[in-house]
């Protein structure tokens, strides 16, 4: 599939990446948190200390330091939550937006590119982002926002509004369980064409129905970050 302008563009930029530069991407193993994944068929996915410790296994197993994936995934562990779910079956959130990076608590979270702070807030419904930066980007003529999630109180504390990033500047710390949302500990990063009237949030799942759109505007945060 022929990509678009927009893909063509980021996948042609040069970025620091989003953690320590030590870790070469050979640290990096790709994890599938889909309801297609049978090994989670034994896992209680509802359950952020079980969901770890499925984690934390595959890192040994594999000899990585960091898990990723999960970039349009139909996942079971939102079924938790009633922030994703309605009455109307069409209407449940349960396809993954972002790209997720699974890795210790506290590990430290650098801008990929330069920008400014657009927004930041503490999402706290059960499952959601809890602390959340968003950053907005200009860059030969391209505007664009990325998205932070699952951080640490401390990430957001002292941040302001319109503040300058440079590519590589320390951004964030990820969160634990009891702040982040109710997870494993891990970063939700996510690429957004047109932030709509969002501050501090933007939907990171989404249901069927709007998949199409939000296909468009979050492409594959790979072509970005280029993992694989």
């Amino acid at each position: 599939m022929a990509l678009s302008s927009f893909e063509e563009f980021i996948t042609s930029l040069d970025i620091q990446p989003l953690i320590d530069t030590k870790v070469s991407n050979n640290a990096y193993v790709s994890l599938d948190l889909s309801v297609y994944n049978k090994e989670l068929d034994d896992i209680d996915v509802s359950s952020s200390t079980a969901l770890e410790g499925y984690i934390w296994n595959h890192l040994k197993i594999h000899n990585a330091k960091v898990a990723f994936g999960g970039y349009l995934e139909h996942r079971g562990i939102y079924n938790r939550s009633a922030y994703f779910n309605t009455t109307k079956p069409e209407e449940v959130r349960n396809i993954h937006l972002g790209l997720d990076l699974w890795i210790e608590a506290n590990t430290a979270i650098y801008t990929p590119l330069s920008g400014t702070v657009h927004s930041f807030k503490n999402n706290t419904n059960y499952g959601d982002y809890g602390p959340t930066i968003i950053l907005r980007h200009n860059i030969k003529g391209e505007t664009f926002y990325t998205l932070y999630g699952h951080l640490s109180l401390e990430s957001i504390s002292n941040l302001k509004v319109g503040a300058e990033l440079k590519q590589g500047d320390k951004i964030a710390t990820l969160g634990t369980a009891e702040v982040n949302g109710d997870y494993a500990p891990h970063l939700h990063f996510q690429i957004i064409k047109d932030i709509q009237d969002y501050y501090g949030d933007y939907p990171g799942v989404s249901n069927q129905q709007d998949l199409e759109f939000y296909k468009t505007n979050c492409p594959d945060p790979n072509f970005l970050l280029k993992l694989i």
